[in-house]
């Protein structure tokens, strides 16, 4: 696995500062935990399900995306890779997917999703969606979110070659 250079949340912040330091520590984790593997390792199915490693960062890339530019943004047509026809859509992946390819278009939907955070407080309504969700409840549902598929990666890692760590 690749050095850790994460940063610690902040212990003693104001309210944004916390939960921000605390998502982009998770999504720090996501490229500790995917990096440095083959796209074969990225793509392969440990579990009964489509979980894997690729699949998990492209899902991630996806959520990022929706919630950010597209909910709290209102932005239209924000792509994502579910649908109707295959909700599971965004963990299809190949071992032809390049793992550095996804996690580098998983770190510019976070920076795209860290520019739209910058221009609302917390407690500004959604500009898409239904307007019912705050700005709050999505960076809190992101960190739940990013926090559910590191413990995901970090089983994962462990199956494929005996990383451990948190």
């Amino acid at each position: 696995m690749q050095t850790d250079t994460r940063v610690e949340p902040p212990e003693a912040a104001g309210e944004r500062e916390t939960l921000t330091g605390f998502l982009d520590y998770f999504r720090a984790t996501v490229h500790l935990k995917a990096a440095g593997l083959s796209n074969a390792d990225g793509a392969k199915q440990l579990l009964p399900s489509l979980t894997t490693v690729s699949g998990l960062v492209q899902h991630l890339t996806d959520v990022e995306q929706f919630w950010f530019q597209g909910r709290i943004d209102g932005q239209p047509g924000v792509r994502t890779r579910w649908s109707e026809e295959d909700p599971d859509g965004e963990f299809r992946v190949s071992e032809s997917d390049s793992l550095v390819r996804l996690l580098a278009d998983y770190d510019a939907a976070c920076r795209r999703s860290r520019d739209v955070l910058a221009r609302y407080d917390l407690e500004d309504r959604c500009r898409g969606g239904n307007g019912r969700q705050s700005v709050r409840w999505v960076l809190v549902h992101m960190i739940e979110e990013t926090g559910r598929h590191c413990g995901h990666l970090d089983i994962l890692r462990e199956l494929l070659d005996g990383s451990t760590g948190d």
